[in-house]
């Protein structure tokens, strides 16, 4: 069945929320892919975590403007900026916790993070969306 005609089936609200989860997948791709890409020229380098943090700020600030302008089309202003963060704090940590985790149990440093991320993005999606569209 096309996509079309299952869209057309929902209400607004709906149609907007499968928006944004497609909208997040986007740009959670790409923040990802930088993350990752930064993660992975750094490890030749530095230990893992750092690595990791370091390829997290730097798509921390592309996924803040895309999220804001793109994902879920509100306009960026300090508390959202807050809570964008706040909620990236928790993501950040829970991200480091399952990275570890996974090197522990013996996983290479290079593919550790697959797993990790697929534990973080969904949370993360539910804290950013909570933080950005809370009123």
């Amino acid at each position: 069945m096309p996509m079309k005609h299952i869209t057309n089936r929902l209400d607004d609200h709906r149609r907007e929320q499968l928006g944004e989860v497609f909208r997040f997948g986007v740009v959670g791709v790409l923040a990802t892919l930088i993350q990752y890409g930064v993660y992975w020229v750094l490890i030749h380098w530095l230990n893992p975590t750092l690595s990791m943090t370091i390829g997290y700020l730097v798509s921390f600030l592309f996924n803040f403007l895309a999220s804001t302008h793109y994902t879920f089309r509100v306009k960026a202003n300090a508390r959202r900026g807050a809570g964008f963060a706040l909620s990236h704090a928790v993501n950040w940590f829970l991200q480091m916790v399952t990275l570890n985790l996974f090197l522990w149990l013996g996983m290479s440093k290079q593919w550790a993070p697959i797993p990790m991320f697929c534990i973080c993005v969904p949370v993360n999606f539910l804290l950013v969306r909570f933080f950005l569209k809370r009123k």
